[in-house]
C-alpha cells in the first residue's frame, strides 16, 4: 500500500468475522428472528456459508490493498466459522476465538479451535467475569501454549461491544477484571508465548504500558477509534498515544489493527488513515512503520515477509 514512507505492506490484526452463525447465537440470546436483528441493526445479514463471508472479506482487502487480516470469531461457538474462512484462503487469513474459562469444556475448546488451524485465542475477563490470574483462565493459557506459535489475546481496560449496544442485550462487564497489570505474573509465567493486549490498553494505557515494558513477549495492538482518548487527563491525541507506546514499548511489538467487522462498511479505512497519520506525526521512521503496520504481524505468527 501507498504511504507517507513508500510502499509498505499492510497487515490487519484485527478484524471481527461477523458470521451468520454469529448472527443467529446474537439473535438467540435476543429471543428473536435473524429478521428482527437484521431490522434492528440496519445491516445486510451475511451469506450462510462462511466461505462466501470470506470470499467477500478477500474482495474487500483486495480494494483496499491490504494484504493479510487477522479473523476474530467474536462469540465462543463460533470458531467453525473462522476455521472455514481461514481454510478457504490460508494466505490472506489467521484466524482467533474467543474462549470463555468459566464455560465447561472450555480447556477442551482451546485445543479443538487450535487444532483445526486457528492461531490464538481471546480471553474477556470483564465479559465473562474471572481473573485472568485465576486457575481457569491460566488452565486455558496453559493449553494454548501447548501449540507453539499461539498468540493470546487479552481485552482489558474498557469494554463496550456495539452489535449489543445496538440489539438492546445486556451488557454486565465487570471492569475489575480489566487491569492490565493482573497479565503481568501470567506472561512471566507463559514467557514463551505471545500475548496481545488490544486498543493500547483501552483507557489503561499507563498500565499496558508498564506490562509491555517488563515482559518483552507482550504485544499492543492499535486497532479501533481509540475513543477510551477521552478518559484521560489531561487530554491526549492519537499521535501523543503513539509517540509514547514507540517511547517505551517500542516499534517492533505494536500491532496494526481498525477493528473492523460488519459490511457494507466493510474495511474500516478511516480507522487507518488517521492511525497512519498518528503514526507519521509520532516520528516513526520507514523501518518502524513497516514493522508496525504489517511486518509486526507476519513476524510473530511465523508467516512469510515479517521483519
Amino acid at each position: 500500500m501507498n504511504t507517507p514512507w513508500g510502499e509498505i505492506e499492510v497487515a490487519d490484526a484485527h478484524v471481527h468475522f461477523f458470521s451468520h452463525r454469529f448472527f443467529s447465537l446474537l439473535a438467540t440470546q435476543k429471543r428473536a428472528g435473524l429478521g428482527d436483528v437484521e431490522k434492528a441493526l440496519g445491516w445486510p445479514m451475511p451469506p450462510e456459508r462462511p466461505e462466501d463471508l470470506a470470499a467477500i472479506w478477500a474482495a474487500e482487502l483486495d480494494r483496499h490493498a491490504v494484504s493479510r487480516a487477522v479473523l476474530i470469531a467474536s462469540l465462543p461457538g463460533d470458531m467453525a466459522s473462522v476455521a472455514a474462512a481461514v481454510t478457504a484462503h490460508p494466505d490472506r487469513f489467521d484466524g482467533f476465538f474467543f474462549v470463555d474459562p468459566t464455560a465447561q469444556g472450555a480447556v477442551a475448546a482451546v485445543h479443538a479451535g487450535l487444532a483445526a488451524g486457528l492461531r490464538g485465542i481471546c480471553l474477556f475477563p470483564a465479559m465473562h467475569a474471572y481473573p485472568i490470574a485465576g486457575p481457569r483462565a491460566i488452565a486455558a493459557i496453559q493449553a494454548a501454549s501447548e501449540h507453539p506459535g499461539t498468540i493470546v489475546f487479552v481485552h482489558c481496560g474498557a469494554l463496550s461491544v456495539g452489535v449489543r449496544n445496538k440489539l438492546g442485550l445486556p451488557s454486565p462487564f465487570e471492569l475489575r477484571y480489566s487491569n492490565p497489570m493482573d497479565l503481568h505474573s501470567i506472561a512471566q509465567r507463559f514467557a514463551g508465548t505471545p500475548f496481545v493486549i488490544p486498543h493500547f490498553g483501552a483507557g489503561l494505557f499507563r498500565e499496558a504500558l508498564m506490562v509491555a515494558d517488563l515482559c518483552p513477549n507482550v504485544y499492543l495492538d492499535t486497532s479501533s477509534t481509540n475513543g477510551w482518548m477521552r478518559y484521560q487527563s489531561p487530554a491526549v491525541t492519537l499521535r501523543d498515544v503513539y509517540a509514547r507506546a514507540l517511547d517505551v514499548v517500542g516499534p517492533r511489538r505494536l500491532l496494526f489493527g481498525t477493528d473492523s467487522s460488519f459490511f457494507p462498511r466493510g474495511w474500516h479505512s478511516a480507522v487507518y488513515s488517521a492511525q497512519v497519520e498518528a503514526l507519521a506525526q509520532a516520528g516513526a521512521d520507514a523501518d518502524a512503520a513497516r514493522a508496525v503496520l504489517g511486518g509486526n504481524l507476519r513476524r510473530v505468527l511465523g508467516s512469510p515477509s515479517g521483519d
